[in-house]
C-alpha cells in the first residue's frame, strides 16, 4: 500500500484511534460510563480502546462514532496533511486511512474532511478472512457500493447475497448488517456513505 498511514505500526494505529475517540468523548464532557451507557460496551473495552490496549472492531467504531455524534470519518487518524474546510479533492497520498488490523478491513478515506459533512466515500479493502464479525449491526445513515474487486459477503437482515466484481448495494445503516470478503485473495470495494 502507498498510502501514508499503511506504514503506521499496528499498535500505534490502536493508540492513534484510542486518543482520538478519548479527545472526542472529553470534548462531549462524556465520562466513560456515559459512553458505555450509549454505547452497551463495557467500560472496561471502551478503556482499554481509548489508551490503545484494543483494537476496535468496525462494529464498535461505528456504535461509538454514533453514541458521540459524529461520523466515521472523524474517527480517521490525522495524516499530518491540513486542509480548509472547503477542500474539493483528496491526493491520493494525502488519503486518511483506518486500519482494522484485528479484522483484516481497512477504510482509505477518499473525500476531504469536513465538520458537517454528512457524505463520504471510502475504499474499502478487506483481507481473506476478514470481516465485520458474526453479529449484525446498526448505525445512522446509508449506505451504497460497488465491489471493484474480489467478492464479498453482504447480509441485511436476514438476506445474504454474495457480490462479485461489478456488483452494487444500498441499503439504510438502521437495517442490521455485516459484511464479509468471500474472495480467497483481497477485496476492494467503493463505498459510500451518508449519515
Amino acid at each position: 500500500m502507498s498510502s501514508p498511514a499503511a506504514t503506521t505500526s499496528q499498535p500505534e494505529v490502536d493508540r492513534e484511534i484510542g486518543a482520538g475517540l478519548r479527545r472526542l468523548r472529553r470534548e462531549r464532557s462524556l465520562s466513560l460510563v456515559d459512553l458505555a451507557a450509549r454505547t452497551h460496551l463495557s467500560i472496561g473495552f471502551l478503556s482499554q480502546i481509548e489508551r490503545g490496549k484494543s483494537s476496535p472492531t468496525l462494529r464498535a467504531l461505528v456504535t461509538m462514532a454514533d453514541a458521540l455524534g459524529v461520523g466515521l470519518a472523524d474517527l480517521f487518524p490525522a495524516t499530518g496533511v491540513t486542509g480548509d474546510q472547503t477542500a474539493t479533492i483528496v491526493r491520493s497520498a494525502a488519503r486518511s486511512q483506518l486500519q482494522l488490523w484485528r479484522s483484516g478491513i481497512r477504510k482509505q478515506l477518499l473525500t476531504a474532511h469536513s465538520a458537517g459533512s454528512k457524505l463520504s466515500l471510502y475504499i474499502v479493502e478487506m483481507e481473506p478472512g476478514a470481516s465485520t464479525g458474526d453479529e449484525l449491526y446498526t448505525h445512522d445513515g446509508e449506505e451504497a457500493g460497488l465491489v471493484m474487486s474480489g467478492a464479498m459477503v453482504l447480509t441485511v437482515e436476514s438476506e445474504s447475497w454474495t457480490l462479485q466484481e461489478g456488483d452494487s448495494f444500498r441499503f439504510l445503516s438502521s437495517r442490521p448488517h455485516r459484511f464479509a470478503n468471500a474472495a480467497e485473495g483481497e477485496t476492494r470495494v467503493l463505498w459510500v456513505a451518508c449519515l
